[in-house]
């Protein structure tokens, strides 16, 4: 009987039962369920523990917030929604945060669901700019000194003219299109010309991880460039609305964009240069108080910009410490070696992921969309977008690039969604906060419905573009033997395909950089 009972059991026991060289389908799916549970079973048996635990935690300390319905719940129920999109997009090679945005999309707008509806709108911004402030460290981090140097003119260009020829293009489209006037219409322009670091940085690290691009710096290029280009859409977006409901001074307004990228860069300046001395190098925790002590520092641009009125610092503030941090912290003498700081930010991006993109579809509301203004306005952003990319090949024309690197750095240029999420809204609710004209408020509605439409076509296109364009539009780096003594790395093959450049975040812990081995 005891012979029996082994026999039965070795069946089900994944040491027992081998795969063949060439496995079936079947064979292959109950190889998977054998015990102990092991690959993929096992990683999703672990998430669902997490969450498990997480939820009962949850439940334990804020009670019936957690319970559905409640505020927690439905923020759990979202990060692995987007867990869950993000897997299966990459199963079918398309951009994980694809699936992550329409796992939000689907929990804001499908009937009778709307659990994205009882997320607190404070928790989300919150949220939004903890993950974002994750995001951008980790590029300021990845940043190429010497690339940046070199390509200094084409960021400004790159930052500046896009955004500025789309805004007027957009405005000057609304005004003949869609009856705006002058002021509403350039204040959509400065609404749609703003990039989504969001969507574009991911990207850019993950192809600094692959070496596609990196010679020429492309991937530097653009994580610089757009921060500025966010600082420009904000200010003009900001400077109009001042003048259409006559908030703040209108000198001040105008010279809030020159003095954002003087905050910016003066704190991340001051903060980066103090992270060079402490913590001081001998102390035994010195991998860990940088990363507290950065993390810290970065959460303090995003939100202390945000608390003094000058929003468009944050980012910028974000990428220069990091970077100047990190400038010193790749000499030898300044090297940690234990864990370093940069992986703790990449391994914290695996969980922020997931919730910076479901967070942003979740805010897409189709309620909010006047269905009479969804043609023309699809028409008006096709021609912003069109322009936009024209003059991203045109700022980009000095660098050096070739005629299949300027087009990517054009569809790259594409993806927009934090930037409109944030302020796609705030037209109408100062609308209606003033008790303006119904007029008045119809405008506000249509900006609110060109927002999400903008995010809804540009925040897919952007991504798929990317991650379908870069290993054929892109050259790799040359591997050196000079190179691989530099940055600690064994030379990489040229990458296989898209699948590859799409792989899901998950599998991968985190995008690591090359220059991560080395913070």
């Amino acid at each position: 009987m005891l012979q029996y009972i082994r026999k039965k059991e070795s069946q089900f026991l994944y040491e027992k039962n081998i795969l063949p060289e060439h496995p079936t389908c079947a064979e292959r799916v109950y190889h998977a369920f054998l015990c102990p549970p092991h690959g993929r079973v096992a990683d999703i048996i672990v998430k669902l523990l997490l969450g498990l635990l997480a939820w009962l935690t949850a439940l334990s300390v804020f009670k019936d917030d957690a319970l559905p319905g409640g505020n927690i719940f439905a923020l759990l129920v979202l990060v692995y929604s987007a867990f869950i999109g993000g897997y299966i997009m990459s199963l079918i090679q398309i951009p994980p945060l694809l699936g992550m945005l329409i796992a939000g999309f689907m929990l804001r707008n499908v009937p009778r669901i709307n659990i994205a509806g009882d997320i607190d709108p404070r928790w989300s911004s919150v949220l939004r700019n903890v993950a974002l402030t994750v995001i951008l460290t980790r590029a300021g981090l990845g940043l190429d000194g010497k690339a940046l140097r070199k390509l200094s003119k084409s960021v400004l260009l790159l930052s500046f003219l896009p955004c500025t020829t789309e805004a007027i293009s957009v405005g000057i489209a609304a005004f003949l299109i869609l009856g705006f006037p002058w002021l509403w219409a350039f204040l959509l322009g400065f609404l749609s010309g703003a990039v989504s670091p969001a969507v574009l940085v991911p990207f850019m690290l993950h192809l600094q991880e692959i070496k596609l691009g990196t010679r020429k710096g492309i991937p530097t290029l653009l994580i610089a460039a757009s921060s500025l280009d966010d600082v420009l859409g904000i200010s003009g977006f900001t400077i109009l609305l001042s003048v259409i409901f006559s908030g703040s001074p209108l000198w001040f307004q105008i010279i809030q964009g020159p003095l954002e990228i003087l905050m910016g860069l003066s704190f991340g300046l001051v903060i980066g240069i103090l992270f060079w001395y402490f913590p001081e190098r001998q102390n035994a925790d010195l991998s860990v108080l940088r990363f507290v002590f950065l993390f810290l520092g970065e959460l303090v641009a995003v939100f202390g910009s945000k608390a003094v009125g000058f929003s468009g610092a944050g980012a910028l503030g974000c990428l220069t410490a990091a970077f100047v941090a990190a400038h010193k912290w790749r000499q030898p003498r300044y090297d940690a070696d234990r864990v370093k700081a940069s992986v703790v930010f990449a391994y914290m991006w695996t969980f922020c992921q997931p919730l910076l993109f479901g967070l942003i579809g979740a805010e897409v509301d189709l309620q909010s969309v006047n269905r009479e203004t969804v043609g023309l306005a699809v028409g008006v952003l096709i021609i912003g977008l069109v322009v936009r990319m024209a003059f991203s090949v045109l700022a980009v024309s000095g660098a050096g690039l070739n005629f299949k690197e300027k087009l990517f750095t054009a569809i790259a240029w594409l993806p927009k969604a934090t930037i409109q999420a944030a302020l796609g809204s705030l037209a109408l609710d100062t609308a209606r906060a003033l008790k303006a004209t119904p007029e008045v408020i119809l405008l506000g509605e249509k900006v609110v419905t060109i927002a999400v439409l903008l995010i809804i076509i540009t925040a897919p296109l952007g991504a798929i573009g990317i991650g379908l364009s870069a290993p054929f539009l892109l050259d790799r780096e040359p591997s050196t033997a000079e190179n691989d003594e530099e940055s600690g790395l064994s030379p990489q093959s040229r990458p296989k395909g898209i699948a590859e450049v799409l792989v899901d975040a998950q599998e991968r812990a985190g995008m690591l950089t090359p220059e991560d081995s080395n913070l």
